[in-house]
């Protein structure tokens, strides 16, 4: 038994991951801004905490005597270019003060290469009104490779395309490297699988430092 701190825990992928770990077995610390907006969001083994994932102090506080985390934690009201970076910079400091060596983070599919050398979102015919919202997501992971090298992370990409929030879980999934898959299965990928790629990863890491696709 691991004892787990998710970050973004009321959020659709947060909510999965913390339901994933705690049906292993795992104590988690399930990390919010307002409790009282998720009040099903407890159980036997959760713990629900107020916390502000920019404040490298409250991840410092929370995250201490965990084993590892992981951040889901998404703003809408913001520009993300204002909220991932910094928000990935202050849990890079604030786990590092509270010794957890493991942080899995999910990312975006349009960070991926689309070709070699070729991101998705700079791909022609991307569409410019969601080009800032993923490079938001490509500086969290910069922000990552200027981190501790004593943090051991990894981003993972689920595919360019709405996830599937009802799809049930079936523990299939596969990880690749930094570009789109390949032949991709044409299911929408389920926020439950990709909740159970954020805990393996979490429990047993597999890959170190990197940003890495996910899909089925």
């Amino acid at each position: 038994m691991s004892e787990i701190v998710v970050f973004g825990a009321g959020g659709r992928a947060g909510r999965a991951t913390v339901a994933e770990a705690a049906g292993r077995g795992h104590r988690v610390t399930a990390v919010v801004r307002d409790p009282a907006r998720h009040p099903h969001l407890g159980g036997d083994r959760v713990t629900v905490v107020a916390g502000d994932v920019t404040s490298a102090e409250d991840v410092a506080r929370i995250a201490a005597g965990h084993d590892a985390a992981v951040n889901t934690a998404l703003r809408l009201d913001m520009p993300s270019l204002d909220f991932l970076p910094v928000a990935t910079a202050a849990l890079a400091d604030g786990l590092g003060r509270a010794g957890v060596k493991r942080l899995v983070l999910v990312g975006i599919g349009t960070t991926l290469e689309s070709a070699p050398g070729v991101l998705v979102h700079d791909a022609p015919g991307f569409p410019a009104e969601h080009r800032a919202f993923s490079l938001g997501h490509l500086a969290a992971v910069e922000a990552l490779r200027d981190a501790d090298p004593a943090l051991d992370w990894v981003v993972l990409a689920p595919p360019p395309a709405m996830l599937d929030a009802d799809a049930p879980r079936t523990g299939k999934y596969r990880i690749g490297g930094s570009a789109v898959l390949p032949d991709a299965d044409e299911r929408l990928f389920a926020y439950a699988d990709l909740a159970v790629a954020l805990v393996d990863e979490a429990d047993n890491p597999r890959h170190h430092r990197a940003l890495a696709a996910v899909g089925y």
